[in-house]
């Protein structure tokens, strides 16, 4: 009858077996270093592309980030006192938030920019997650609590609504899926798009969104969970 290995010798060989998965991840770490294709940029290039955007021409900067100079100086601005975003070695704040503005603006990837940045994807990536981070900061600044229309309320079309703090709907927004998963998120417009909830107040700024459903749920069952969330849509009674 052979014989069972000791709980020392299990422990032995589990270590031998940790040691080694160790050194296989440092060696693909170092072979995957190696063989990552190097940025090859021109700085001047870099430098008169990102110019002609924020300096030049409002023209420009709306075509390529959807926003004038004077809001994006403005965002900077408020990234940069509030979200705690500064200027890097290599990378100031400005070329940081043109390439996170330019990904969203045109639902683009950091492969596709890194030409026109002349950076590499590793770092186009690393400063959009940078800048994310700082814009989430600013839900104070750029998120205000909705006021409920006053008794006295000058506007005809509002004077009916006393004390209504707002609407909401929901909406569908066109996405990208695996094929996998395309059922689920095909809307009854039969278009692949997710399930969007909105509330905006009188003046029309947005005050609560949730996103994230398939297309194919309804907007009961969006509504539903909206409420039934710990920090979800709150209907003052």
């Amino acid at each position: 009858m052979a014989r069972l290995p000791a709980k020392r010798d299990i422990l032995v060989l589990c270590q031998q077996m940790r040691r080694r998965r160790i050194k296989i991840f440092m060696a693909l770490h170092v072979l995957l270093r190696l063989l990552r294709e190097p940025c090859r940029y021109d700085p001047e290039s870099r430098s008169k592309n990102l110019n002609d955007i924020i300096y030049e021409s409002d023209i420009l900067c709306i075509q390529q980030l959807r926003m004038d100079r004077r809001c994006f100086w403005t965002l900077c601005s408020l990234v940069t006192e509030i979200g705690g975003l500064r200027d890097t070695r290599n990378v100031k704040v400005e070329e940081m938030v043109a390439m996170f503005l330019h990904v969203l603006a045109y639902d683009e990837k950091s492969r596709s920019i890194r030409t026109d940045y002349q950076r590499s994807q590793e770092t186009i990536s690393r400063h959009f997650n940078n800048v994310l981070r700082a814009v989430l900061k600013l839900w104070r600044v750029l998120l205000k609590r909705p006021q409920p229309i006053m008794e006295n309320e000058p506007e005809e079309r509002w004077k009916w609504f006393k004390n209504c703090l707002g609407a909401l709907d929901g909406t569908y927004i066109k996405v990208r899926v695996p094929a996998t998963d395309k059922p689920r998120y095909r809307s009854r417009k039969n278009e692949i798009a997710t399930n969007v909830l909105g509330a905006c107040a009188p003046d029309m700024q947005f005050t609560y969104v949730l996103a994230g459903w398939e297309g194919s749920t309804a907007d009961a069952r969006v509504l539903r969970d909206a409420l039934q969330r710990p920090n979800g849509l709150n209907v003052p009674r």
